[in-house]
């Protein structure tokens, strides 16, 4: 067996977990601390039963069993085996078992004494991972409370070695320093507007100009990528064989990826970050990092995870960089420049602030914990996510009240499926359909699996006919929940048979969606929220569909899996949930109140219809002011007198009449004003501005008479009414004779300013508006009065008209009256 430096300081961490419980191990990847620190505890006095090794993802578990198999000359199944979701390799004489975290949260829920292990290791658990932070956690809880005799261990190549120490009670930290190789970092950059298949490309190109040996290990974030670059790769014809490695990959041709070419050929991997970790790639010399990764988000808005796309941290990188380096001398060619590094994060973000914590809060309850963050957790969840949860577990019947789990949550917590797959499996169990549903619950849970596409019954059609080691594993995976499904729901009740629509809308009755009317492709669901597919997805044509996942922001989320479901069906599942009242609003367009009477599921209107008042029907007066405080104050019908009155009040800089002061007291002034009214606008101009006039106290009159009067009386003595709305300031529109006579420019306010004169012929049209009525009559008033003697001869037009005499009559009708 090939020396590795991780045996250097194995006696070190055998020593201490003699003497101690617990131990963080902390080693450089290629160190083989995943092969060698497992099978080393086997021969240890303490170490009577089995040990247990958990690895991220089901590909390294895979890996790293059929490597310490190897190395220790046996067969995977024997002494050796792994248990992953889809496949499993271990016998009576397995001693030493890798598996996900995922299983071993399910075993030692059904467990919690752990019967017959002896240790747990946790390997790579920088990643930080939910499962993995959550079955730390459990197994911590069980030693402190069950256990006291059993080992953990916890293993990294970039482990934070202090936290995890004083996390697991103070445990000793061993480091492994490893064989370090030369590592050549080549930061090539990345133009921002070439997509990332052709960015890729040429690093693969300059890479195979630059190193003339050595198998290439490219790191890209989703399967989707990976896709597309490989097209691009082999249609560029390189001297490489390519290799796709990822989770929806057939573990068969995950395998073909890990171990060199049989012909000897140079291959080019292309991974997501399921190669970032615990596992050795045979051959690999050089890594192109695109620098990204994809992480879940929990959608709290739109109630579903999402997958976002995000810069790689500098833990990951260093990682990533590392593949290249695990054999001998090798080189990374990153696609980013080498100052950005210095702005990645530094460590992935702990999952569990990101992702949806109902089965967390399940499976706790199931622990008999009812708060989470009782357990030991190196990042605790927030409360508010955990409140959040726990009321969609009481929604479903798993918790009562008081958050303690009832025997449909345990029931739930027992089958090893997301809480909603669970509750659909248990009712399909009832109405003889839980084979069907188990084999839907595998289908929406393993990516990939029959194909692509949104239609799910498609998708189930397809993988019946698929024959490959991952559709088989699949298969099994149902078969096994089936029997289970079947055996918690013995005797629990009787359910009718539903499509398969039917069932995804019992795993999430909120996403069960109609489509808009008139509008192909778009749908609301019962929840609220708008989800889209494209108009020409054959599912688009459908009125309903039960939404399985999706993809997206709240505001508009895409649909990725969903089925057909009619209305009838839809009326028969949530029967209990469908709410028939009436409901009143307020038509703007017509300034009236409609009654209309409605049964709705949720956000959707199954039917509606007028209706006349009814008891439930709100009062047209609260609709009117109801739609006055959503919409405003411009649904009111506002007139001449209340407008001017509002725009004194505006320009005095009186507070009380403006639009949120009115808005604010709404009850106090508008309400009285609509008994009797027929409508918002059949209020009345005289109502309106006694009633915005009684807001004001004395002293606001006061000082509204003082800076914005609402005329301006003219030496003839006639009154003129200002506007305070007009664009150049308070203005008044007169006849020019009225202001014959006047040697001041007239003023308003205190301190005065210049009334803007609006100045008009006899018959009020337009001749000219002043600031400065002395200046125009010096100066333009000559020019003026001449055509106005011509136009209207019988006026009087004086040559000086600051000394003239104003008056509104004719030159005869004046002679008659001082005649008098």
């Amino acid at each position: 067996m090939q020396p590795l430096p991780i045996d250097v300081v194995l006696p070190d961490i055998m020593a201490a977990l003699t003497l101690k419980p617990n131990a963080v191990v902390v080693a450089p990847p290629g160190a083989g601390k995943t092969t060698r620190v497992a099978p080393a505890l086997l021969d240890q006095p303490w170490c009577k039963g089995h040990v247990w090794l958990l690895s991220p993802r089901r590909l390294a578990a895979r890996a790293a069993a059929e490597r310490i198999a190897e190395e220790m000359g046996t067969a995977v199944g024997g002494i050796v085996g792994y248990a992953t979701r889809l496949d499993s390799k271990q016998s009576a004489s397995t001693r030493l078992l890798v598996m996900t975290p995922g299983l071993f949260r399910n075993r030692i829920l059904a467990d919690p004494e752990l019967s017959g292990v002896s240790a747990v290791l946790f390997d790579e658990v920088h990643e930080r991972s939910l499962d993995g932070d959550f079955a730390l956690a459990l197994a911590i809880d069980a030693q402190q409370g069950l256990r006291d005799d059993l080992r953990l261990v916890a293993m990294s190549a970039t482990l934070d070695g202090v936290r995890f120490g004083a996390l697991l009670g103070n445990a000793p930290v061993v480091k492994s320093e490893g064989k370090i190789w030369p590592l050549d970092l080549r930061h090539i950059g990345r133009r921002a507007e070439d997509r990332l298949e052709a960015s890729v490309l040429g690093a693969v190109r300059q890479a195979l100009t630059e190193e003339s040996e050595g198998d290439m290990l490219a790191f890209l974030p989703g399967a989707a990528d990976i896709e597309r670059t490989a097209t691009a790769v082999e249609g560029a014809r390189l001297p490489l064989v390519v290799h796709r490695l990822h989770g929806q990959i057939d573990p068969a041709l995950q395998r073909k990826a890990l171990v060199r070419d049989a012909d000897g050929r140079r291959k080019l991997i292309l991974a997501t970050s399921i190669a970032e970790t615990s596992l050795t790639i045979d051959g690999v010399r050089i890594v192109i990092d695109a620098g990204l990764s994809r992480r879940p988000r929990f959608d709290k808005a739109a109630g579903i995870a999402r997958l976002v796309t995000e810069r790689a941290s500098q833990a990951s990188a260093t990682q990533r960089a590392g593949r290249a380096a695990r054999q001998g001398p090798g080189v990374a060619y990153r696609l980013w420049e080498a100052a950005a590094t210095a702005g990645m994060p530094p460590f992935d973000p702990p999952e569990i602030h990101e992702n949806d914590l109902m089965p967390v809060v399940l499976d706790c309850a199931s622990w008999g914990i009812v708060d989470p963050r009782q357990l030991g957790w190196l990042d605790p969840p927030s409360p508010a996510a955990i409140s959040e949860a726990k009321a969609r577990l009481q929604a479903i019947g798993a918790l009562n009240d008081d958050g303690r789990i009832t025997e449909h949550g345990k029931a739930l917590a027992a089958i090893p499926l997301p809480v909603p797959l669970a509750h659909m499996l248990l009712d399909a169990a009832r109405a003889g359909e839980g084979e069907m549903a188990a084999r839907l619950a595998v289908l929406l849970t393993e990516p990939g699996l029959g194909g692509r596409g949104a239609d799910v019954e498609a998708r189930l059609g397809r993988w019946r006919g698929q024959r490959n080691e991952r559709s088989e594993g699949a298969w099994r995976l149902a078969r096994r929940l089936a029997t289970i499904g079947e055996k918690l729901a013995a005797g629990t009740g009787d359910v009718e048979p539903r499509s398969i629509g039917g069932w995804i809308a019992t795993a999430w009755p909120d996403r069960v969606a109609r489509q808009r009317s008139g509008q192909r492709g778009e749908y609301l669901s019962v929840g609220g929220r708008a989800y889209r597919i494209d108009a020409v997805d054959p599912l688009a044509g459908s009125e309903w569909l039960a939404i399985a996942d999706a993809q997206g922001h709240a505001a508009g989320v895409r649909i990725l899996a969903a089925a057909p479901i009619d209305q009838a069906e839809v009326e028969a599942i949530f029967a209990d949930r469908i709410a028939q009242h009436s409901a009143s609003s307020y038509d703007a367009t017509s300034d009236r109140v409609d009654h209309r009477r409605e049964r709705r599921l949720g956000a959707i209107a199954l039917a509606s219809g007028q209706g006349g008042r009814s008891e439930n029907a709100e009062d047209d007066i609260a609709v009117r002011m109801a739609a006055v405080r959503g919409k405003g104050l411009g649904l009111i019908g506002w007139g001449p007198a209340s407008q001017a009155l509002r725009q004194r009040a505006s320009y005095a800089g009186i507070d009380a009449l403006s639009t949120g002061a009115l808005a604010d007291s709404v009850d106090l002034w508008l309400e009285p004003l609509l008994a009797g009214c027929r409508g918002l606008r059949d209020i009345g101009d005289r109502k309106l501005t006694d009633a915005l006039t009684a807001m004001l106290d004395w002293p606001a009159r006061q000082l509204l008479e003082k800076h914005a009067p609402a005329d301006y009386t003219t030496p003839v003595g006639s009154r003129h009414p200002i506007d305070y709305g007009a664009d150049g300031g308070p203005t008044v529109s007169v006849r020019v004779q009225e202001l014959f006579g006047l040697a001041r420019h007239p003023t308003i306010g205190d301190p005065p300013v210049p009334l803007v004169l609006a100045l008009t012929s006899p018959a009020h049209r337009p001749i000219q508006t002043t600031r400065d009525l002395v200046s125009f009559w010096s100066g333009s008033w000559h020019d003026v009065a001449r055509e106005m003697r011509g136009r209207y001869p019988k006026h009087n037009w004086p040559d000086d008209p600051a000394n003239a005499r104003p008056s509104l009559m004719t030159k005869a009708a004046q002679a008659r009256r001082d005649a008098q």
